[in-house]
C-alpha cells in the first residue's frame, strides 16, 4: 500500500462521508439542540451536542476508515478539512451556537487529532487499525466522559467519574482490535482525559497518551 494511494472508489465515499458528517453538525445536533435547550439547558445541550458528534460523526466514521481506505492520505485530509470548516465560525464570531462555545474551540482539535492519528499510525505500523483504536477513545470514549458528568454534575466538570466511564467504553474496543496492548493505551488515555493545558486540551492529551504507550509497548517491550 502506497501512503498516496487513492481510488476514484475511496474519493467517492470520502464525499458520502463528509455529506454525513455535515448532516450530523449542521442538522442533527441543530434539531436536538432546538429540542432540548429550554429543558436541559442551553450550555449543557451544547455540550451533549459535542458528545453525539464525537459518537456519530467522529466515532462512526473513524471505524470505518480501516476497511474502506488503502492509505491514510483522504483520511488527514478530511480531518484537516473538516478543522477548517470548524475553526471558521470562530474566527468570523459567527458560531455554530448549538455545539461550538465562543471559549472553547476544542472542536477544532478534535477534528485535527482525528486526521492525524491515521496518517501516524499509518507510517509507524502500516495499518489504519492503530489510529483508528485510538480515535475511538477520544470519539466513544470521551463521549462517555462528557455524558456521565454532564448527567450527574449538571456542568462541565472533570470529575473521575467520567474517566472510569471512558475506560469502560474505551477498553472492550481497544482488546478486541489490539488486546492487551490495546487496554493499557485505554487506560492511559482516559487518565490523561482528566487533565488540560490551555489550548492543549483532552482531545490531544487522552490520544497521545495512548499513542505513547502503544510506541513503548511497540518499541522496548520484550519480544
Amino acid at each position: 500500500m502506497e501512503i498516496l494511494s487513492i481510488t476514484m472508489e475511496e474519493i467517492l465515499i470520502s464525499i458520502a462521508l463528509l455529506i454525513y458528517v455535515l448532516f450530523i453538525t449542521s442538522y442533527v445536533t441543530k434539531k436536538l439542540y432546538e429540542k432540548y435547550k429550554d429543558r436541559v439547558g442551553d450550555m449543557r445541550m451544547r455540550y451533549y451536542n459535542r458528545k453525539i458528534i464525537h459518537i456519530f460523526a467522529g466515532g462512526v466514521v473513524a471505524l470505518l476508515v480501516p476497511y474502506i481506505y488503502s492509505g491514510p492520505l483522504l483520511p488527514f485530509l478530511m480531518g484537516l478539512a473538516l478543522a477548517i470548516l470548524v475553526l471558521i465560525p470562530y474566527l468570523k464570531r459567527q458560531i455554530l451556537y448549538w455545539f461550538q462555545v465562543e471559549t472553547n474551540m476544542y472542536d477544532v482539535n478534535f477534528c485535527i487529532m482525528w486526521g492525524l492519528l491515521f496518517l501516524v499510525s499509518y507510517l509507524i505500523w502500516g495499518d489504519l487499525v492503530h489510529g483508528m483504536v485510538i480515535i475511538s477513545f477520544m470519539a466513544f470514549g470521551d463521549a462517555a466522559t462528557g455524558i456521565v458528568r454532564n448527567y450527574f454534575f449538571k456542568r462541565r466538570t472533570k470529575h473521575w467519574l467520567g474517566n472510569l466511564a471512558m475506560f469502560l467504553v474505551s477498553a472492550p474496543i481497544a482488546y478486541y482490535y489490539l488486546g492487551l496492548e490495546g487496554v493499557l493505551s485505554a487506560l492511559a488515555a482516559s487518565i490523561a482525559e482528566h487533565f488540560e493545558f490551555g489550548p492543549i486540551d483532552d482531545n490531544v492529551l487522552a490520544p497521545s497518551a495512548g499513542l505513547i504507550v502503544l510506541l513503548l509497548l511497540k518499541y522496548f517491550s520484550p519480544a
